[in-house]
Protein backbone atom coordinates (compact mmCIF):
# COMPACT_ATOMS: atom_id res chain seq x y z
CA UNK A 1 0.00 0.00 0.00
CA UNK A 2 0.85 3.32 -0.33
CA UNK A 3 1.17 5.12 3.16
CA UNK A 4 1.47 8.74 4.20
CA UNK A 5 2.64 9.07 7.67
CA UNK A 6 1.80 12.04 9.75
CA UNK A 7 4.39 12.85 12.72
CA UNK A 8 4.90 15.96 14.65
CA UNK A 9 7.97 17.94 14.99
CA UNK A 10 6.86 18.44 18.73
CA UNK A 11 9.47 16.75 20.80
CA UNK A 12 11.70 13.50 19.84
CA UNK A 13 9.27 11.04 20.93
CA UNK A 14 7.06 10.89 18.18
CA UNK A 15 10.06 10.62 15.88
CA UNK A 16 11.43 7.87 17.60
CA UNK A 17 8.88 5.85 17.66
CA UNK A 18 7.56 6.65 14.31
CA UNK A 19 10.66 5.53 12.54
CA UNK A 20 10.13 2.03 14.30
CA UNK A 21 7.05 1.84 12.75
CA UNK A 22 7.78 3.44 9.40
CA UNK A 23 10.65 1.09 9.36
CA UNK A 24 8.44 -1.99 9.84
CA UNK A 25 6.17 -0.69 7.40
CA UNK A 26 8.80 -0.26 4.50
CA UNK A 27 9.94 -4.08 5.95
CA UNK A 28 6.65 -5.31 4.91
CA UNK A 29 7.10 -4.24 1.31
CA UNK A 30 4.72 -0.95 1.56
CA UNK A 31 5.79 2.72 -0.08
CA UNK A 32 6.05 5.36 2.89
CA UNK A 33 6.09 8.73 2.80
CA UNK A 34 6.46 10.96 6.02
CA UNK A 35 5.79 14.55 6.12
CA UNK A 36 7.04 16.52 9.47
CA UNK A 37 8.71 19.10 11.04
CA UNK A 38 11.29 21.11 12.84
CA UNK A 39 13.52 18.22 14.77
CA UNK A 40 11.91 15.28 13.68
CA UNK A 41 12.19 15.92 10.27
CA UNK A 42 15.46 16.01 10.63
CA UNK A 43 15.73 12.99 12.36
CA UNK A 44 13.25 11.21 9.63
CA UNK A 45 14.94 12.90 6.89
CA UNK A 46 18.56 11.05 7.40
CA UNK A 47 17.01 7.41 8.32
CA UNK A 48 14.61 7.79 4.84
CA UNK A 49 16.26 9.52 2.59
CA UNK A 50 13.94 10.67 -0.28
CA UNK A 51 10.99 10.18 2.14
CA UNK A 52 10.35 12.76 4.08
CA UNK A 53 8.80 16.00 3.48
CA UNK A 54 9.21 18.96 5.50
CA UNK A 55 6.24 21.02 6.92
CA UNK A 56 5.63 23.66 9.01
CA UNK A 57 4.13 22.21 12.45
CA UNK A 58 2.62 23.39 15.96
CA UNK A 59 4.91 24.54 18.87
CA UNK A 60 4.54 24.73 22.51
CA UNK A 61 5.91 28.04 24.62
CA UNK A 62 6.92 27.59 27.68
CA UNK A 63 7.53 30.35 30.57
CA UNK A 64 9.14 29.61 34.01
CA UNK A 65 9.27 25.61 32.78
CA UNK A 66 5.64 25.86 32.40
CA UNK A 67 3.52 25.61 29.20
CA UNK A 68 2.25 28.88 28.65
CA UNK A 69 -1.06 28.66 27.30
CA UNK A 70 -1.13 32.06 25.60
CA UNK A 71 1.90 32.18 24.44
CA UNK A 72 1.29 28.78 23.00
CA UNK A 73 -2.10 29.95 21.12
CA UNK A 74 -0.67 33.74 20.31
CA UNK A 75 2.23 31.55 18.20
CA UNK A 76 -0.41 29.37 16.93
CA UNK A 77 -2.33 32.02 15.61
CA UNK A 78 0.27 34.68 14.37
CA UNK A 79 2.22 31.79 12.57
CA UNK A 80 -1.25 29.60 10.78
CA UNK A 81 -1.54 31.64 8.03
CA UNK A 82 1.82 31.02 6.73
CA UNK A 83 1.89 27.75 7.87
CA UNK A 84 -1.23 26.36 5.68
CA UNK A 85 -0.15 28.22 2.97
CA UNK A 86 3.76 26.35 2.90
CA UNK A 87 1.97 22.95 3.59
CA UNK A 88 -0.23 22.86 0.52
CA UNK A 89 2.95 23.98 -1.26
CA UNK A 90 4.18 20.89 0.26
CA UNK A 91 1.34 18.37 -0.45
CA UNK A 92 0.69 19.32 -3.95
CA UNK A 93 4.75 18.34 -4.43
CA UNK A 94 4.09 15.54 -2.94
CA UNK A 95 1.13 14.73 -4.86
CA UNK A 96 3.12 14.54 -7.95
CA UNK A 97 4.30 11.39 -7.94
CA UNK A 98 2.79 9.68 -5.09
CA UNK A 99 -0.99 8.62 -4.20
CA UNK A 100 -1.49 7.48 -0.79
CA UNK A 101 -3.79 4.51 0.28
CA UNK A 102 -4.28 5.18 3.89
CA UNK A 103 -2.81 7.34 6.24
CA UNK A 104 -1.44 6.94 9.78
CA UNK A 105 -0.97 9.75 11.83
CA UNK A 106 1.16 10.25 15.49
CA UNK A 107 -0.89 12.98 16.54
CA UNK A 108 -0.57 15.03 13.22
CA UNK A 109 -3.05 17.05 12.11
CA UNK A 110 -2.02 18.01 8.83
CA UNK A 111 -1.83 14.73 7.47
CA UNK A 112 -4.99 13.88 8.73
CA UNK A 113 -6.58 17.06 7.12
CA UNK A 114 -5.43 15.30 4.03
CA UNK A 115 -7.08 11.99 4.60
CA UNK A 116 -10.44 14.12 5.25
CA UNK A 117 -9.92 16.31 2.08
CA UNK A 118 -9.05 12.91 -0.09
CA UNK A 119 -11.82 10.65 1.74
CA UNK A 120 -8.99 8.65 2.86
CA UNK A 121 -8.78 6.02 6.01
CA UNK A 122 -6.61 7.34 8.86
CA UNK A 123 -5.10 5.22 11.58
CA UNK A 124 -4.13 6.71 14.52
CA UNK A 125 -0.40 5.31 16.66
CA UNK A 126 0.34 7.41 19.80
CA UNK A 127 -0.41 7.47 23.57
CA UNK A 128 -2.16 10.63 23.83
CA UNK A 129 -5.18 8.83 23.12
CA UNK A 130 -5.30 7.00 26.11
CA UNK A 131 -6.51 10.51 28.20
CA UNK A 132 -9.99 10.50 25.88
CA UNK A 133 -10.41 7.08 25.13
CA UNK A 134 -10.12 4.68 28.37
CA UNK A 135 -10.92 5.44 31.93
CA UNK A 136 -8.34 6.61 34.38
CA UNK A 137 -7.61 5.23 37.34
CA UNK A 138 -5.97 7.78 39.28
CA UNK A 139 -6.99 10.37 41.45
CA UNK A 140 -6.76 13.69 40.04
CA UNK A 141 -6.10 16.32 42.00
CA UNK A 142 -8.08 19.76 41.81
CA UNK A 143 -5.07 21.20 40.38
CA UNK A 144 -4.86 19.21 37.23
CA UNK A 145 -8.64 19.00 36.70
CA UNK A 146 -8.76 22.13 34.34
CA UNK A 147 -5.26 20.31 32.59
CA UNK A 148 -7.54 17.34 32.05
CA UNK A 149 -10.13 19.52 30.93
CA UNK A 150 -7.93 21.05 28.18
CA UNK A 151 -6.35 18.28 27.09
CA UNK A 152 -9.27 16.11 26.52
CA UNK A 153 -10.72 18.76 24.49
CA UNK A 154 -7.41 19.26 22.47
CA UNK A 155 -7.21 15.21 22.58
CA UNK A 156 -10.90 14.67 21.09
CA UNK A 157 -9.80 17.23 18.23
CA UNK A 158 -7.06 15.42 17.01
CA UNK A 159 -7.74 12.91 14.65
CA UNK A 160 -11.69 12.09 14.67
CA UNK A 161 -13.48 9.65 13.42
CA UNK A 162 -9.99 7.84 12.56
CA UNK A 163 -10.79 4.07 11.12
CA UNK A 164 -8.42 2.72 14.33
CA UNK A 165 -6.64 4.35 17.22
CA UNK A 166 -3.62 1.93 18.36
CA UNK A 167 -2.65 3.13 21.79
CA UNK A 168 0.71 2.88 23.29
CA UNK A 169 0.98 2.44 26.88
CA UNK A 170 2.64 0.69 29.96
CA UNK A 171 -0.15 0.79 31.98
CA UNK A 172 -3.70 -1.01 30.90
CA UNK A 173 -6.69 0.76 31.41
CA UNK A 174 -10.27 0.21 30.43
CA UNK A 175 -11.24 1.20 27.37
CA UNK A 176 -14.44 3.21 26.95
CA UNK A 177 -14.36 3.81 22.91
CA UNK A 178 -14.45 1.17 19.76
CA UNK A 179 -12.06 0.89 17.32
CA UNK A 180 -9.38 1.00 20.17
CA UNK A 181 -6.58 -1.31 20.94
CA UNK A 182 -3.82 -0.64 23.30
CA UNK A 183 -0.52 -1.98 23.13
CA UNK A 184 2.86 -1.70 24.51
CA UNK A 185 5.03 1.00 23.82
CA UNK A 186 6.69 1.46 21.03
CA UNK A 187 10.65 0.68 21.58
CA UNK A 188 13.42 1.04 19.60
CA UNK A 189 16.18 -1.23 18.57
CA UNK A 190 18.80 0.06 20.11
CA UNK A 191 16.94 -0.31 23.46
CA UNK A 192 15.48 -3.60 22.42
CA UNK A 193 18.95 -5.00 21.74
CA UNK A 194 20.61 -3.31 25.14
CA UNK A 195 21.54 -5.25 27.96
CA UNK A 196 20.49 -4.16 31.50
CA UNK A 197 22.53 -3.81 33.87
CA UNK A 198 22.44 -2.31 37.99
CA UNK A 199 25.43 0.41 38.23
CA UNK A 200 26.19 2.66 40.62
CA UNK A 201 24.78 5.55 38.83
CA UNK A 202 21.49 7.64 38.37
CA UNK A 203 20.68 8.65 35.34
CA UNK A 204 19.12 12.03 35.35
CA UNK A 205 17.17 13.78 31.99
CA UNK A 206 16.55 17.60 32.60
CA UNK A 207 14.58 18.75 29.47
CA UNK A 208 13.62 22.00 31.01
CA UNK A 209 17.45 23.45 31.04
CA UNK A 210 16.93 26.49 33.15
CA UNK A 211 16.33 24.37 36.62
CA UNK A 212 19.64 26.33 37.33
CA UNK A 213 19.84 24.42 40.60
CA UNK A 214 19.65 21.10 39.56
CA UNK A 215 23.60 20.57 39.70
CA UNK A 216 23.83 21.49 43.58
CA UNK A 217 21.08 20.01 44.13
CA UNK A 218 22.09 16.63 42.78
CA UNK A 219 25.97 17.68 44.48
CA UNK A 220 24.08 17.23 48.34
CA UNK A 221 23.87 13.92 47.95
CA UNK A 222 27.57 13.23 47.49
CA UNK A 223 27.78 9.71 48.08
CA UNK A 224 25.25 9.01 44.94
CA UNK A 225 26.81 9.03 41.52
CA UNK A 226 24.24 11.07 39.02
CA UNK A 227 25.05 11.26 35.35
CA UNK A 228 23.08 14.09 33.60
CA UNK A 229 21.72 15.10 29.98
CA UNK A 230 19.80 17.86 29.20
CA UNK A 231 22.31 20.54 29.23
CA UNK A 232 24.69 19.44 26.28
CA UNK A 233 27.76 19.97 27.40
CA UNK A 234 31.07 17.91 29.26
CA UNK A 235 30.91 19.25 32.88
CA UNK A 236 32.57 16.99 36.03
CA UNK A 237 31.21 18.27 39.21
CA UNK A 238 32.34 15.94 41.53
CA UNK A 239 29.54 13.05 42.07
CA UNK A 240 27.68 15.20 39.19
CA UNK A 241 28.73 14.30 35.71
CA UNK A 242 27.24 16.47 33.25
CA UNK A 243 26.67 14.43 29.20
CA UNK A 244 26.82 16.68 25.88
CA UNK A 245 24.13 15.02 24.01
CA UNK A 246 25.52 11.35 22.11
CA UNK A 247 22.25 8.66 21.29
CA UNK A 248 24.68 5.69 21.94
CA UNK A 249 26.37 7.48 24.90
CA UNK A 250 22.62 7.87 26.76
CA UNK A 251 21.83 4.23 25.73
CA UNK A 252 24.88 2.89 27.84
CA UNK A 253 23.88 5.02 30.57
CA UNK A 254 20.56 4.11 30.48
CA UNK A 255 20.88 0.81 30.39
CA UNK A 256 23.74 0.21 33.76
CA UNK A 257 21.80 2.66 35.43
CA UNK A 258 20.17 1.92 39.10
CA UNK A 259 17.54 4.30 38.48
CA UNK A 260 16.38 7.32 36.26
CA UNK A 261 15.28 10.77 37.20
CA UNK A 262 13.19 12.59 34.48
CA UNK A 263 9.98 14.53 33.84
CA UNK A 264 6.89 12.92 32.57
CA UNK A 265 7.83 12.27 28.94
CA UNK A 266 6.50 9.09 27.91
CA UNK A 267 9.24 8.10 25.67
CA UNK A 268 11.93 7.47 28.16
CA UNK A 269 10.02 6.61 30.96
CA UNK A 270 8.75 3.60 28.49
CA UNK A 271 12.34 2.72 27.66
CA UNK A 272 13.22 2.65 31.50
CA UNK A 273 9.93 0.54 32.10
CA UNK A 274 10.88 -1.63 29.68
CA UNK A 275 14.84 -1.83 30.80
CA UNK A 276 13.01 -2.21 34.70
CA UNK A 277 14.42 0.29 36.00
CA UNK A 278 13.00 2.60 38.68
CA UNK A 279 11.75 6.08 37.71
CA UNK A 280 11.26 9.36 40.06
CA UNK A 281 8.81 11.44 37.65
CA UNK A 282 8.89 14.94 37.92
CA UNK A 283 6.13 15.99 35.34
CA UNK A 284 6.00 19.64 33.34
CA UNK A 285 4.06 21.44 35.15
CA UNK A 286 0.35 22.02 32.73
CA UNK A 287 0.88 19.15 30.85
CA UNK A 288 -1.60 16.61 31.99
CA UNK A 289 0.15 13.90 29.57
CA UNK A 290 3.29 13.96 31.87
CA UNK A 291 1.16 14.02 34.96
CA UNK A 292 -0.65 10.92 34.18
CA UNK A 293 2.43 9.16 33.09
CA UNK A 294 4.06 9.83 36.52
CA UNK A 295 1.26 9.19 38.69
CA UNK A 296 0.76 5.80 36.89
CA UNK A 297 4.71 5.22 37.47
CA UNK A 298 3.54 5.77 41.77
CA UNK A 299 0.35 3.76 41.31
CA UNK A 300 2.09 0.83 39.80
CA UNK A 301 5.18 0.92 42.08
CA UNK A 302 7.29 1.74 39.33
CA UNK A 303 8.74 4.83 41.31
CA UNK A 304 8.01 7.55 42.65
CA UNK A 305 5.90 10.89 41.66
CA UNK A 306 6.85 14.47 43.07
CA UNK A 307 5.75 18.31 41.85
CA UNK A 308 9.52 19.09 42.33
CA UNK A 309 12.53 18.02 42.42
CA UNK A 310 14.54 18.42 46.01
CA UNK A 311 16.95 16.98 47.39
CA UNK A 312 14.42 14.93 50.04
CA UNK A 313 12.53 13.91 47.28
CA UNK A 314 15.62 12.49 46.02
CA UNK A 315 16.51 10.74 48.68
CA UNK A 316 13.04 9.14 49.29
CA UNK A 317 13.16 8.10 45.91
CA UNK A 318 16.53 6.54 46.28
CA UNK A 319 15.79 4.72 49.55
CA UNK A 320 12.98 2.43 47.90
CA UNK A 321 14.82 1.19 44.63
CA UNK A 322 14.40 -2.26 45.91
CA UNK A 323 10.60 -1.86 46.33
CA UNK A 324 10.62 -0.58 42.87
CA UNK A 325 12.65 -3.28 40.99
CA UNK A 326 10.61 -5.80 42.62
CA UNK A 327 7.58 -4.32 41.10
CA UNK A 328 9.52 -3.84 37.84
CA UNK A 329 10.79 -7.60 37.49
CA UNK A 330 7.28 -8.48 36.99
CA UNK A 331 6.81 -5.92 33.68
CA UNK A 332 6.64 -8.49 30.45
CA UNK A 333 6.68 -6.85 26.71
CA UNK A 334 7.41 -8.98 23.82
CA UNK A 335 9.04 -6.05 21.88
CA UNK A 336 7.23 -4.40 19.33
CA UNK A 337 5.73 -7.98 18.47
CA UNK A 338 2.01 -7.04 19.28
CA UNK A 339 1.73 -3.55 17.86
CA UNK A 340 3.21 -4.92 14.34
CA UNK A 341 0.72 -7.76 14.28
CA UNK A 342 -1.63 -5.44 15.08
CA UNK A 343 -1.22 -2.75 12.58
CA UNK A 344 -0.65 -5.30 9.52
CA UNK A 345 -4.11 -6.82 10.41
CA UNK A 346 -5.68 -3.18 10.34
CA UNK A 347 -3.98 -2.71 6.94
CA UNK A 348 -4.99 -5.76 5.41
CA UNK A 349 -8.54 -5.09 6.00
CA UNK A 350 -7.97 -1.57 4.54
CA UNK A 351 -6.40 -3.32 1.55
CA UNK A 352 -9.57 -5.26 1.57
CA UNK A 353 -12.21 -2.45 1.71
CA UNK A 354 -13.27 -3.24 4.83
CA UNK A 355 -11.92 0.38 6.76
CA UNK A 356 -15.26 2.24 5.60
CA UNK A 357 -14.62 6.47 5.21
CA UNK A 358 -17.50 8.23 6.41
CA UNK A 359 -18.11 10.00 2.85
Amino acid sequence: MNILYGVPGEGLGHATRSKVVIGHLLSQGHDVRVVSSSRAFQVLAANFPGRVYEIRGFHLAYKNLTVSKSRTAAMTLRTAPENLLANFTRYRELLRNFAPDIVISDFESFSYFFAKAHKLPVISIDNMQIISRAELNIAVPTAERGNLGLARRIVRAKLPGSQHYFISTFFPLPVTKEKTTLVPPIIRPEILAARATTGAHVLVYQSATTQKDLVPLLQSLPRQEFRVYGFNKEENHGNVQLRAFSEQGFIEDLASASAVITNGGFSLISEAVYLRKPICAIPIPAQFEQFLNAAEVEKLGYGRHFTALTADSVKAFLYDLGSFGQALAGYEQAGNTTLFTQVDEVLRAAEAGLLPVRR
